[in-house]
């Protein structure tokens, strides 16, 4: 699995927070962008970056685009980071 790519995409405060607005469920492009004081330009190249890293999913229905979380990266990073803890140590 490619970490880089996705810890990349995560280092940037404004993808985090697109994260966290998704974590409510799918939203589309532009309910994203009316939640940052940024251009539409600018958001789109922050999810196009999510997107890349596998971390968001899109799917074009009509004339919007609708972005998701892809759970199954979200969870192979958690399983990854939770193998560095909780054993005994000596």
């Amino acid at each position: 699995m490619g970490f880089q790519k996705t810890f990349k995409a995560l280092s940037d405060p404004t993808r985090r927070e697109i994260l966290e607005l998704l974590k409510t469920g799918p939203m589309t492009a532009g309910e994203i962008v009316e939640r940052f004081p940024t251009t539409g330009a600018t958001v789109s190249h922050h999810l196009a970056v999510l997107r890349g890293a596998g971390l968001v999913l899109d799917e074009k229905k009509g004339k919007y685009i609708t972005y998701e979380l892809n759970m199954t990266v979200i969870q192979e990073i958690m399983s990854w980071a939770a193998s560095f803890g909780g054993g005994d140590e000596g």
